[in-house]
Order: structure tokens, then sequence, then C-alpha cells
């Protein structure tokens, strides 16, 4: 059973809409307890990293993943699993995931000025084999987002994508995992993330049998 983190500020609905589709059991909630109990846990979300901080249940997110199960962070979700971000002035995130999530400047190297936030379709660019990507090609992704991680020296960046800086699109380690993109907006890739996602789920649950 998949538990659907319910803190206020997730795209909860088009989550769980993609999660039926793979026909996936899933609960959305913010019963702290309930959520221990999941398989695995999805963080969605939308807005600001310091708001999201302050309404995340933080330890119990925490203690799951000492747990060792599966948990996926998408879009604000995903940047929450890192040490701090500088959105709305400097604040502590999860830290499960080593980097910090910073605002794209608005300016190219060579000063030409451009769009904030990144809105669109942008390439994936496959960096490090995992199983959230095992048999998937390389294709388009949505994202929307005015902050981004660059873990272009970290051993977490899975994929990545340009916008003129690098932004890290899909990132984990062992069973943390992030998309900065909303896979559940991204047709057919989105689609076979997830369902990667849950495959992962599945075989974990075997092994803790």
């Amino acid at each position: 059973m998949i538990g659907i983190v319910d803190y206020g500020m997730g795209n909860l609905f088009s989550v769980s809409k993609a999660l039926e589709r793979l026909s996936a059991d899933y609960f959305i909630s913010a019963d702290e307890i309930e959520l221990l109990q999941a398989d695995a846990l999805i963080i969605p979300g939308v807005g600001s990293f310091r708001d999201a901080m302050e309404r995340l249940p933080a330890e119990t997110i925490k203690e799951f993943a000492a747990s060792g199960k599966p948990l996926l962070g998408i879009c604000l979700g995903m940047q929450l699993l890192f040490e701090k971000s500088e959105e709305n002035g400097l604040t502590e995130g999860l830290g499960l995931l080593p980097g910090s999530v910073r605002r794209f400047p608005g300016k190219s190297r060579n000063g030409k000025p451009y769009k904030v936030p990144h809105i669109g379709w942008n390439r994936l660019e496959f960096v490090k084999e995992s199983p959230l990507l095992k048999n998937l090609t390389e294709d388009y992704v949505y994202f929307v987002h005015s902050y981004y991680v660059n873990a272009e020296n970290s051993d977490v960046l899975l994929a990545k994508t340009d916008y003129h800086e690098q932004v890290s699109a899909v990132v984990g380690r062992d069973h943390i995992l992030g998309m900065q993109f909303h896979p559940e907006k991204s047709s057919r890739l989105g689609m076979d993330l997830l369902d990667n996602f849950l495959k992962m789920v599945e075989e974990r649950k075997a092994v803790r049998r």
C-alpha cells in the first residue's frame, strides 16, 4: 500500500489518479501512525519550501526513511529531501540527501535573461543506472519550478536536464528517490517511472517477508 503524504501543499489528485491508472493500492493521509505503516510513501508538493517544512511531519518522514522502505518526493517533495533551501530565507530540509536548493538566477552565463519559473517540457538525460530508470528511454517530461537542485558532483544524481543551468531531474540513493518534474503529467515516460517505483516497492516487500 502506497501512502501519499497529505500536508496541505501537494498535488494529491493528480498523483492519486496516476496510481489508479497503474492499478496501485494507495491511501492519502496526514495521520503519522498510518503513514508509518505504508509500504512506501510519496511526498508530493506545490508551493514554498519553508511553508512545506513547517507543515510536513518531518520526524515521521525521517523515521520512515530509516526503516528502509521506499520514499519518493515529487517536485517540491523532491527538494524537501535535501539539506536546505534558500527559498524565503535559508531553511533546513529533511537532510535525507546531500545538497541544497537554489533559485534559478534568471540570467544565463552570458548575461542573457531567461524566464523563471521553468515551465514546460525538457528532455531527460540519464546519468546513472537505477531501478527507477530500468528499461526506460530518454524522453521529455513536464517541469514547473523556480528553484532547483544542482547535484552535478553527487552520487545521488540519476538523470538531469538543462534549463540554462544543470537541473537535477531524478535523484536517488538506495530507497530515497526524487523527481523534480511531475511524472503524473509527463505522458508515457512519467507513468513508466512511477511504474518502476511501484516495482521497487514490491521487491522491497518481498525481501522483508
